[in-house]
This record gives structure tokens, C-alpha cells and sequence, in this order.
């Protein structure tokens, strides 16, 4: 499982030219999945994540979490981040997990983040051609791969 964990001042996903999420202070998180990923890789990122402190106390240190400061949680299923650029110009998307795995896995991610964090988590739609628009604030974006977790 890899995620893109961008901190943010606002946030939204727009599909069909329809706003279906959108978020002020906190996290988006673009998550690709792999056919090797499973429960394991859910509960490390889905901790690790919540926990991650990335924004600012009092005096401006990174000290403080999500959860924290009570913010707001988009995550949304980019399959690209699987992407193999070896060989050619032409990515190939072999490693990213088929609907059939991703989709259940994706859910199971952002239930054990709403779990974890406590905080509502908002979703893009699985699948769906969206627009991601986000005020990146820092700029403070991290990147994590649960195959290189140790």
C-alpha cells in the first residue's frame, strides 16, 4: 500500500463537475493499493498516519497530529502511484491491485482510519475521473510504502 499524505488548509474532490468532498485543515491522503497488500498493511498505515506529527504547536514546531488538532481527512484511491516507468515512456500499471482487490481494501483503509483517528474521513469515488484540488500548506507532502516499513 502506498500513500501520498499531503498536509493541508482546504481540500475537495469534484466529480462530474459535483463537489463530493471537501475539507478545510488536515489531510489528503492518495492511496494506491497492490495485489500484495492485506490486513497488516491497513493497520500499520492507518496508525502511522492518524499519528504522524506534521502540524504545527505553538510554536510552529511539527509536534502535533491529526488528531490533534481535530482536523479533516480526505482519502482518495489513486492507482497510478503503482506506476513502473523502467522501461519505455509509457507507464505500466502491473502492480496496482484490479478493482476486485482494490476496492474492498480501499473501504477496509478508510474504516480503519475513521476507527483509528476518530475523525470523520471523507472519500473520492473508486474508479470515477476526478478533480483534486488542494492548497498544499507547508509544503508539507510524505510519502509512505508499506513494503518499506521496517
Amino acid at each position: 500500500m502506498r500513500a501520498v499524505i499531503q498536509r493541508v488548509s482546504e481540500a475537495s474532490v469534484t466529480i462530474e463537475g459535483k463537489v463530493k468532498s471537501q475539507i478545510g485543515p488536515g489531510l489528503l491522503i492518495l492511496l494506491g493499493v497492490e495485489d500484495a497488500d492485506g490486513d497488516e498493511d491497513i493497520e500499520w498505515l492507518s496508525k502511522k498516519i492518524a499519528q504522524m506529527r506534521i502540524f504545527g504547536d505553538e510554536n510552529g514546531l511539527m509536534n502535533l497530529s491529526v488528531q490533534d488538532i481535530a482536523g479533516q481527512i480526505i482519502v482518495v484511491s489513486q492507482f497510478t502511484l503503482h506506476a513502473s516507468t523502467k522501461k519505455g515512456n509509457r507507464p505500466s500499471f502491473i502492480r496496482a491491485a484490479r478493482p476486485e482487490t482494490a476496492i474492498p481494501l480501499y473501504e477496509k483503509f478508510v474504516a480503519a482510519l475513521r476507527e483509528t483517528s476518530g475523525l470523520e474521513v471523507r472519500t473520492g469515488e473508486f474508479g470515477a475521473d476526478m478533480k483534486v484540488a488542494l492548497l498544499n500548506d507547508g509544503p508539507v507532502t510524505i510519502v509512505m510504502d508499506t513494503k518499506g516499513k521496517e
